[in-house]
């Protein structure tokens, strides 16, 4: 046992293949990062990392455990959650219909709309709406910690840092990765308005994953 943690490696590896794991967090990241550039990229990663510290605080706190007695509570933040994301992706469809209607001079000028989003706010709800992380908070993060350990508190801190680290290396490899498909599809409206579809449709995918999942 490491500092209260029953079966370390089996938490890291299992932390590093879930972070890797596609989900609402990673595609907001990437999709920011190809539109607005580098420093809006790590405004919204800086949003998921301030989300998933929280639901690791909550997760610590014992709220894992009241969702898991409450099924009531548990449907309330699943179907807001979801309705959240399938909004953010019905958005993203909405956009990508009207780049691919607009004319070519047009492209290039962001909407006032996007200019005025805040990435870091926005990544943060997404972060606390992510049916990937909420799962792994209830289902997953809180089973390495032993419950008889003197400082619980230090073994959650443990777990969340090394959470972290895989999450900031991840994301930073996405928002290079995005300013690069950026240079690729700027000059390739049609493709680009494709590629958003792709990803407003993804988001309503996790929308209804989330609608369906349950804690068992």
């Amino acid at each position: 046992m490491f500092f209260g943690i029953t079966d370390i490696w089996t938490y890291v590896l299992g932390a590093f293949f879930i972070v890797l794991l596609p989900g609402p967090n990673s595609l907001y990241v990437l999709t920011t990062a190809a539109q607005r550039g580098v420093r809006q990229g790590y405004r919204a990663a800086t949003g998921v990392f301030i989300g998933d510290t929280v639901l690791m605080v909550l997760a610590a706190a014992g709220v894992a455990s009241l969702l898991k007695s409450t099924p009531v509570l548990f449907s309330v933040v699943k179907y807001a959650g979801a309705a959240y994301l399938a909004w953010i992706g019905f958005q993203m469809l909405r956009g990508a219909w009207r780049s691919w209607r607009s004319p070519e001079s047009a492209q290039a000028a962001p909407t006032p709309q996007r200019s005025a989003e805040n990435p870091l706010r926005k990544a943060l709800v997404i972060s606390l709406m992510n049916p990937k992380a909420i799962l792994f908070f209830i289902s997953f993060f809180i089973q390495f910690v032993d419950p008889a350990y003197g400082t619980p508190a230090l073994s959650f801190l443990i777990l969340g840092a090394i959470c972290q680290l895989f999450s900031v290396l991840y994301l930073s490899m996405l928002i290079f990765g995005g300013t690069f498909l950026a240079t690729q599809f700027r000059a390739r409206r049609k493709l680009a308005a494709g590629l958003t579809t792709g990803v407003g449709a993804l988001f309503i995918g996790f929308g209804a994953r989330l609608a369906t999942a349950s804690l068992g």
